[in-house]
């Protein structure tokens, strides 16, 4: 860590985390008791019920509600502490970082646009945490994160499966985007299925060729402007966001350029898994890795944010390009 985050750590954080080594010690010694109550439950109700002569598995099962009663309310202490850390550190860190954090965003950015665009999947339920927002080089930025469950139904239940779980991005730039161009993965032999164009709710795009066909390996671009597209698209972009995917150690990035209220937009969706934790409340709070690993995965985003957004080119430059090469 850089002397920023050293001076953070020494003066602030630590001095905290060591202050709630105790209540930590507590909380858990708790929770070990409780499950030591639950386990002693379900063997009372096994040796009752196996005393019967009839089948009462109905009768241990209300043994197994008293069980499950105790295993919760032991973890409710860690529980809470986990969330307290995790608020302090994660506020700390971004308020160090020049960016405010909320446990969960208000309204989540651009959500409903992320959807009708199709950068995210179908889902029944969604939960939002993790909300990060603030300003580099003259652009608007907000981060939070996203886990949707769709609902699937076998012969005798209904269950629920993970289909995102990841980061949103939204980006402002000072000057407008004009148009819409939208960057998907690639389908495969789904590509000849294809057709030139392709609806995202009520808007039409045309298919867009990319310059380099390593990238049409891994992105498939839509847009309503093919010549705007093409510049924005460039190889230097289209690298910055395959290392965007590397460095969350994510999967399956996508992204779009919008306009929004007048201004130019890029929103970017990554599959990354469960980032912005704190660590295991079964070992001692004031250690330095706790807050290494939040910072690492924050300076991955603003660093690659920044590169992306040097790396993108607005529609004023556009046209100044165009102006140059009519014939394009």
């Amino acid at each position: 860590m850089d002397a920023k985050f050293q001076e953070l750590w020494q003066e602030r954080l630590q001095p905290w985390l060591e202050g709630l080594e105790k209540e930590r010690k507590q909380a858990t010694g708790s929770f070990w008791i409780w499950l030591f109550v639950a386990i002693a439950i379900v063997v009372v109700g096994l040796v009752v019920v196996g005393s019967m002569n009839d089948d009462n598995f109905g009768f241990f099962l209300v043994f197994l509600v008293f069980a499950l009663f105790a295993i919760v309310a032991g973890n409710s202490k860690v529980d809470k502490l986990r969330k307290r850390v995790k608020l302090e550190l994660n506020t700390a860190i971004a308020e160090a970082c020049g960016m405010a954090y909320s446990v969960r965003p208000y309204s989540p950015a651009r959500f409903s646009t992320f959807r009708q665009y199709d950068l995210l999947p179908v889902f029944n339920r969604k939960h939002f945490e993790d909300h990060f927002s603030g300003e580099m080089d003259g652009c608007d930025f907000e981060l939070y994160e996203a886990h949707l469950e769709q609902r699937r139904r076998s012969k005798n239940s209904t269950y629920y499966v993970t289909v995102f779980r990841g980061v949103l991005m939204r980006i402002t730039f000072p000057r407008k985007v004009e148009g819409v161009t939208v960057i998907t993965r690639d389908q495969g032999w789904l590509n000849s299925l294809q057709k030139l164009s392709r609806s995202f709710g009520s808007t039409k795009l045309e298919r867009i060729g990319l310059v380099d066909p390593r990238f049409e390996k891994a992105f498939e671009v839509y847009g309503n402007d093919q010549v705007l597209a093409r510049y924005m698209l460039t190889p230097s972009f289209m690298e910055r966001l395959l290392d965007l995917e590397k460095a969350l150690k994510g999967k399956r990035v996508r992204a779009m350029f919008d306009q929004d209220s007048g201004k130019g937009e890029l929103l970017i969706a990554a599959e990354t898994g469960n980032l912005f934790e704190v660590g295991s409340m079964w070992k001692p709070l004031a250690d330095q890795g706790r807050i290494k690993s939040i910072i690492d995965e924050l300076n991955l985003v603003t660093s690659l944010v920044k590169m992306l957004v040097e790396s993108s080119v607005d529609s004023d430059d556009v046209k100044a390009m165009l102006d140059r090469n009519p014939e394009v």
